[in-house]
Parts: C-alpha cells; structure tokens; sequence
C-alpha cells in the first residue's frame, strides 16, 4: 500500500474527535494526488457528508464552472478541506476538531508538495496563509510560504449568497492561472 492510499485508511478510519460520532462519511479529498495545484476548503457541508466528496452540491457546481473558466478539472487538481468530517448543522468547526485533522493536511501537503495552495474562503485562508487574514481586502494576492505560492479565493457558498463579487473573483481566477503557467512543470493541456 503506498502512503497516500495508507494515510487514506487512517483518516477514514479516524475517531479522533467527536465529528466522528456525528459524521456520515469522512471526506478526505479528490482530484490527482500528484497534482501540484492543491485547492483547501473548511470542512464538509450535508452534501459531502452524504457523499463523501469536498464541494458537491450548488457551491461544487460553482466551483467546477470557476475551475473550467481556468481550464482546470477536478482529476488535474486536488480538492480538500482541513476538517475532514462534517461539524452539525454546518457550525464552524470547534479548534479541537481543528486539531485532530491537523495531521492529515500536513500529511497531504508532505506527500503532494504542491506548487500552489488555493485557499477556499476566509477561514482555510486564517488557518493556513495566516490568522489576521482579510479575505475582502487580500483574496487573489500570492504569499510565498514553506516554498509554496498561497492566495485565497471567496468561497463558492459565499459567492452563491453575494453574486457582486464574481468578478473580482474572475479576475482571482486569470491571477491564479497566470500563477499556474508561471511556476507549475504539469499543465493542463490548455496550458501549453
């Protein structure tokens, strides 16, 4: 069993907080494991819980559109969130259960070693760009850190409540895409 797959089980399996009495299904990610753009959500809303996939529903629609704006799918990015299991009645995830998933991003971004982490909303964007972040006044702006370009994005949901902000993210979008020509070696093919 290669280490993806086995860090796979063990989050699968994971009893380390009580999300998992509450859970349905752990949602560990998708997308490419070798991919070297890597897109971090906040936890799973009922849609992922039920299937077991991050940014389902009508916030993972938006995303694929926002995605194929930029010539991107799925299989050719990773998707994940830093809590891997569904908080009740979608609540911010508490920093216990913050803590308890903290390995198993850590351990994705070891094995992966992407060359960009797209930060999904302002939370993923506190917890992994830095804690005083301002999504309103920083979203599409690149941080270099541990040798990887970071930026944040409004969250697909936020987007859906407040449609006036698609156009800055489109232009978040063609910064990403620049950014993805400029450092990434495995394009997708309208890339090249």
């Amino acid at each position: 069993m290669d280490q993806w797959e086995q860090l796979r089980q063990q989050c699968m399996s994971c009893w380390a907080c009580g999300l998992a009495d509450t859970r349905t299904n752990v949602v560990f990610g998708v997308g490419s494991p070798t991919a070297e753009v890597l897109l971090v959500g906040e936890a799973p809303g009922a849609s992922e819980d039920q299937q077991g996939e991050p940014f389902v529903g009508a916030a993972g629609k938006l995303l694929d559109d926002m995605l194929a704006m930029i010539g991107l799918r799925r299989q050719e990015i990773y998707i994940t969130n830093s809590v891997k299991c569904r908080p009740p009645k979608n609540r911010d995830p508490l920093n216990t259960e913050k803590d308890a998933c903290a390995g198993f991003l850590r351990r994705q971004l070891e094995l992966m070693q992407p060359k960009i982490l797209v930060c999904l909303g302002r939370i993923s964007a506190a917890e992994i760009i830095r804690p005083d972040f301002k999504i309103t006044q920083e979203h599409g702006q690149f941080f270099e850190k541990n040798g990887m370009w970071m930026t944040a994005l409004y969250h697909p949901a936020a987007l859906l409540r407040d449609p006036g902000k698609k156009p800055e993210t489109f232009q978040d979008l063609k910064r990403l895409q620049a950014k993805i020509r400029e450092v990434c070696t495995r394009t997708p093919m309208e890339f090249a």
